[in-house]
């Protein structure tokens, strides 16, 4: 059984180019229902039915699990026994007529425009290295929309200062060319000058000179949310929804803010016209003489 998951992984990593955290949440989901087939004296993914698979799902929600979590575990078996019956490992593939659970959608939280220039905009007060690399990464997470593993992994040759735009290697491994604004770059000019470890091709550093981590970025994220007093749980990846969101309010067309922000699927991209519908809404309610 190991052996069938250990070639699953490979293929989704030389063949699909996941990324190392997507292949180690399919694992981790692979590796728990093992475990469940173990209790059940099942040493065979062929020997799995559609009995055994109700069971395991119905195991994750008398444990209080998140829909979201399970959908996303069911759907790591989906692809799985997908790839197993297209190996000719197994014969018949039981995940057929498990229905993934409907997860109620939530909207993305975003600030206003006058709260994320109020958080782009906090008076620097040292001009030492770190705050400028805090201004930096603000600035650009606000002006591409990146992802903070994005952001993390940007060197210093992916910004072009001479067309404006940087080089974002997204999931998948897939690069795309992204605009990124004047300001931005100034901010970038300013820290780059004053950093440390010149000799490192990675962008942004942490205090010893080393590439920073996602979670160094969400501290810096959360301390000057808390300069603003911005009611809100901001993180980085509420500065993206934000990006998106602007982007759509002041007209731009729902494929180019798919390019943006390199999802694949348009649908990904389609939540932020809920956004953009309930702002229309709430301003129709506000001036139209029978808007309420």
């Amino acid at each position: 059984m190991k052996d069938k998951i250990k070639k699953f992984i490979d293929y989704l990593e030389n063949q699909k180019n996941y990324s190392k955290h997507t292949l180690k949440g399919y694992k981790k989901d692979i590796s728990q229902f093992i475990e469940f087939l173990k209790e059940r004296k099942i040493s065979d993914f062929e020997k799995v039915e559609y009995e055994d698979l109700i069971g395991f799902i119905s195991k994750l929600k008398n444990s209080n699990m998140k829909e979201k979590t399970i959908g996303r575990k069911v759907a790591s078996l989906k692809s799985f026994y997908k790839f197993l019956v297209s190996k000719k490992f197994i014969k018949k593939n039981p995940t057929l007529l498990i229905k993934s659970p409907k997860v109620p959608e939530k909207l993305p939280n975003f600030l206003t425009y006058n709260e994320i220039i109020n958080l782009l905009e906090i008076p620097i007060t040292k001009k030492n290295w770190q705050s400028l690399r805090d201004r930096a990464i603000l600035e650009v997470l606000y002006s591409t929309g990146i992802r903070v593993g994005e952001l993390i992994n940007l060197k210093i040759d992916d910004i072009n200062f001479v067309d404006e735009v940087i080089k974002v290697r997204g999931k998948g491994k897939k690069e795309r060319i992204v605009p990124i604004g004047k300001v931005a770059l100034n901010c970038l000019i300013e820290y780059i000058e004053k950093r440390p470890n010149k000799k490192e091709k990675f962008l942004f550093l942490n205090k010893y000179g080393r590439k920073i981590t996602e979670r160094s970025v969400e501290r810096i994220v959360k301390k000057y949310t808390l300069f603003t007093r911005i009611n809100k749980n901001v993180t980085p990846h509420t500065i993206r929804h934000t990006f998106a969101t602007h982007l759509l309010d002041r007209g731009a067309d729902l494929r180019t803010v798919q390019e943006l922000l390199g999802h694949e699927r348009i649908t990904t991209t389609q939540i932020y016209t809920h956004l953009t519908i309930e702002k229309l809404k709430q301003l129709y309610e506000k001036f139209h003489p029978r808007g309420k």
